[in-house]
């Protein structure tokens, strides 16, 4: 199996690159279940890059659906070391406009009952997660973003994303009540991600793809998925670029990442005390503790 150095989480438009070469399609199962579709490998750049679509391909999973444990477990297996996150969000905020794109540095978490750690059941870790986003990962990517120059788009280098329950779409109270907090964007998918991107020891940003105003703007319409839809077509080929020119630079200068050690001092059950078979659930995450 080709390793990826890179993985790429995000609708199934992404991959279908004319730049992207030796592509093959990669099943996996994980302990933790099957991921959300197959992985599609290629190489773009000299590089080999691991695209999996969030939803499925057809996108058939709502957000409470997704096997986040799967899918970073997965991409761990793989060998990624960089995790790119795309998503399509809302806007909390009037001059982030449908269009722009966002690289947050911040979360606020509102979902309930998602997994979101590998560990529990006789093995216990607290990762660090102040800065939940590698700031050396999002730095590429954001000048990635600058240097296209893409048309009627504006590039935000920080910023808070709210994760949603969903599916449903906020109440006005609720969009209102984010935006009093300081929240810039609002989607349904990027937090658990990042968690157990982190406790995998894999470096995450996000690319934050703007389809709308939420609902709380009184001179727009309220969200709906024709509007999201009709702007994420749109937002598809510069996401492509964007993808394009992340890879190119990564694959030039990959960055050091304090992620790419943060289980070092987050175990804090010795791991002779852990359960042989509960080692072998975890081995890609402990094997260089271990």
């Amino acid at each position: 199996m080709a390793l990826a150095k890179i993985g790429i989480i995000g609708g199934s438009g992404l991959y279908q690159m004319d730049s992207l070469k030796d592509v093959q399609e990669v099943r996996l199962e994980t302990p933790f279940g099957s991921p959300s579709d197959a992985f599609i490998l290629g190489t773009l750049h000299g590089t080999t890059v691991a695209f999996l679509s969030r939803h499925g391909n057809s996108h058939s999973l709502i957000p409470s659906e997704l096997p986040f444990r799967a899918n970073i477990y997965a991409m761990k297996q793989l060998g990624v070391e960089y995790l790119i996150s795309t998503s399509a969000v809302g806007s909390l905020k009037e001059e982030v406009k449908p269009l722009d794109m966002v690289v947050p540095d911040q979360f606020i978490d509102r979902t309930k009952n998602r997994p979101s750690t590998f560990f529990g059941d006789g093995i216990v870790a607290h990762i660090g997660f102040g800065d939940p986003i590698c700031p050396n990962l999002a730095a590429i990517l954001a000048n990635a973003v600058a240097s296209l120059q893409l048309k009627d788009v504006k590039l935000h280098r920080s910023g808070t994303y709210l994760c949603m329950e969903g599916p449903a779409f906020s109440t006005k109270a609720e969009s209102n009540l984010y935006r009093s907090w300081g929240a810039t964007i609002i989607g349904m998918t990027n937090l658990p991600e990042a968690k157990l991107a982190r406790e995998a020891e894999i470096a995450y940003a996000t690319l934050a793809l703007v389809t709308d105003y939420d609902c709380w703007h009184s001179e727009h319409g309220s969200v709906t998925v024709e509007m999201i839809m009709t702007n994420l077509q749109r937002n598809v080929t510069n996401g492509q670029k964007v993808i394009q020119e992340t890879v190119r630079r990564l694959s030039n200068n990959p960055p050091a990442s304090k992620a790419h050690s943060a289980l070092k001092y987050a175990l804090l059950t010795p791991l002779d005390k852990v359960s042989p078979g509960r080692k072998d659930k975890l081995a890609p995450l402990l094997q260089k503790y271990l």
